[in-house]
């Protein structure tokens, strides 16, 4: 196993069986017990090591390896690639951090990369600063494999799925089947879905990249990002990229995310299960368009989804009739932060197009469902809707 994989926290499940998800999220990333040592180290807070001699060993300076990072990256791995040798983990300071390592370590003057037109706000950024550096950059919807036709020639596919704010979904596998056959890499940014709800790497993408800022971590209080790949010199890059930027991640950072992780199981089976109940109950709405939850049969992504996701998210948009009606609902709302960013243990709502740039109408709210009874959160939506209905 590769030095970002587990070394040994826990062994087979019932039977000798694989361990189910709670138990790999709640060991994940342990070192091996050892007698009056805590079961999760402490952080580690150092910008040297010890040294004598020839610098050999994991841990030299501290931009290159921290002890705590090299415990989450198990953690994180174990959870993206469960059982699986030669997959490499690294931890970044944000999930935009992480998105940049990938891009701008792969990429090259005259590359050409297919990026989703209806993903993550801050893309146009990016394409914006890979054309500046001369690379080619395509655009295509996420729904309908729609980037498929944009293939010949690249050097990088990149998938944003579910989409974010859409939640449009894409046929991962035929994709990156697509891509490789035209010799071109293939990243997916898995932060809506977690590791618990999707596992790019063995859809057949070479690089699963995602914010742990969001469900992964899930309390609101930490920014990080990660990215995992099987490719060692594709992951060299990256770890390349990561020592030149010094887009490094604080040991805090890294020990609450570990903590965190946890219960990840535990708050993503109890968030995606209300945030069907809450998608169910607003289809019954007549005020309420547009509505988007791919677990809901009917949804246009259900399908796909259903192949490649074991969960669906704990996202749900839909559309009020107008901003301000969007507004008074946000405003009426008791249990729900009007807030961005999602996956908290808190649910938050936001009204999308007060950003700018997702082309979204002007009554869209991303709804993101957190831990709360879900007859409490429920009550309280329908009862927000009523009241900013006048």
């Amino acid at each position: 196993m590769s030095d970002s994989r587990m070394t040994g926290g826990y062994g087979a499940g019932a039977g000798g069986a694989s361990p189910g998800e709670g138990t790999r999220a709640v060991r994940a990333g342990l070192p091996e017990p050892a007698k009056h040592e805590p079961t999760l180290p402490g952080p580690v807070f150092a910008a040297h090591f010890h040294l004598p001699g020839d610098p050999t060993g994991p841990y030299t300076y501290g931009r290159d390896e921290n002890p705590t990072w090299t415990l989450l990256e198990r953690a994180i791995g174990e959870l993206e690639a469960p059982e699986q040798d030669g997959v490499e983990t690294l931890v970044f300071p944000s999930g935009m951090a992480a998105i940049s390592s990938v891009l701008f370590s792969q990429l090259r003057s005259g590359d050409v990369a297919v990026l989703p037109n209806d993903g993550y706000q801050a893309l146009p950024l990016v394409r914006a600063q890979l054309e500046a550096y001369g690379i080619e950059v395509r655009t295509a919807p996420t729904g309908g494999d729609a980037q498929l036709d944009l293939l010949d020639g690249a050097r990088l596919l990149w998938i944003e799925t579910p989409s974010n704010p859409g939640l449009d979904v894409c046929d991962v596998r035929r994709l990156a089947e697509a891509a490789h056959a035209r010799g071109a890499l293939v990243a997916v940014d898995n932060t809506l879905a977690t590791p618990l709800g999707q596992r790019p790497l063995e859809l057949g993408a070479d690089f699963t990249v995602a914010s742990g800022t969001k469900q992964l971590t899930g309390h609101g209080d930490i920014l990080l990002g990660y990215v995992a790949g099987r490719d060692a010199e594709a992951m060299a890059a990256v770890r390349r990229w990561r020592k030149i930027a010094g887009a490094i991640t604080g040991p805090m950072e890294a020990w609450l995310a570990h903590r965190s992780i946890a219960t990840l199981q535990l708050r993503v089976d109890r968030q995606n299960t209300t945030a069907l109940t809450l998608a169910q109950t607003l289809r019954e709405r007549p005020e309420v368009t547009g509505l988007r939850y791919p677990g809901l049969p009917d949804d246009p992504s259900h399908k796909i989804a259903s192949r490649q996701m074991r969960r669906y998210g704990c996202v749900v948009s839909f559309t009020l009739p107008s901003r301000a009606r969007a507004d008074r609902f946000l405003d009426e709302l008791r249990l729900v932060d009007d807030a961005t960013s999602f996956g908290g243990v808190r649910s938050t709502a936001e009204r999308r197009g007060r950003w700018g740039g997702d082309a979204v109408p002007d009554g869209f709210v991303r709804f993101s469902v957190g831990a709360e009874d879900p007859a409490d959160l429920v009550a309280d939506v329908l009862r927000a809707l009523d009241e900013s209905a006048g």
